[in-house]
């Protein structure tokens, strides 16, 4: 029994439904629905016939989903190791073109002049304006602070002017 409570704990930071949290929450729900029986026969109440109704249908929910879960698991690892299986094959072939390359080649930019650049164009020319140059329009010769990206809104910064006043300071002593 201890084992099972450790076990839960630890499902509940697992990812995913696991087996011990399923059990659980079957359990729980079977005692629920046993309850409600029970109050059912003991009140003779239509409302617990509504909830053991309420109670199913979110028992039959949880555990569609769970299958949900685990089914999406299943096809994400499977896509996870087709990719691995990709990656792997390229970066062979890529090795072994680049030992192809490299048995031919007496330095490694050799195999690199060979390929073509291809500069990217668009269909309208663009042209310079004031919002692509690095300058504030109006202010060229005008020193703008920039702004704190930090949170420290205090506006100190240090200059060398501190550094007079200090030695002003222990000249006055």
């Amino acid at each position: 029994m201890a084992s099972f409570v450790e076990d839960l704990w630890a499902s509940i930071f697992t990812a995913g439904p696991t087996p011990t949290l399923l059990l659980a929450t079957n359990v729980s729900f079977a005692a629920l629905q046993a309850v409600l029986f029970m109050l059912l026969v003991g009140t003779r109440s239509y409302h617990f016939v509504f909830l053991s109704v309420i109670s199913g249908a979110l028992w039959y929910m949880i555990n569609w989903f769970a299958q949900e879960v685990k089914q999406a698991q299943t096809q994400a690892a499977a896509q996870e190791t087709q990719a691995e299986k990709t990656s792997e094959a390229t970066q062979k072939e890529t090795k072994a073109r680049g030992a192809a390359e490299a048995a031919d080649s007496d330095t490694e930019t050799e195999g690199l002049a060979g390929r073509k650049y291809v500069p990217v164009t668009s269909a309208e020319p663009r042209s310079v304006t004031a919002s692509t140059t690095l300058q504030v329009p109006g202010s060229e010769s005008e020193v703008r602070k920039r702004l704190s990206v930090s949170g420290d809104n205090s506006g100190y910064t240090s200059t060398d002017s501190e550094w007079e006043k200090v030695e002003d300071n222990t000249d006055k002593e």
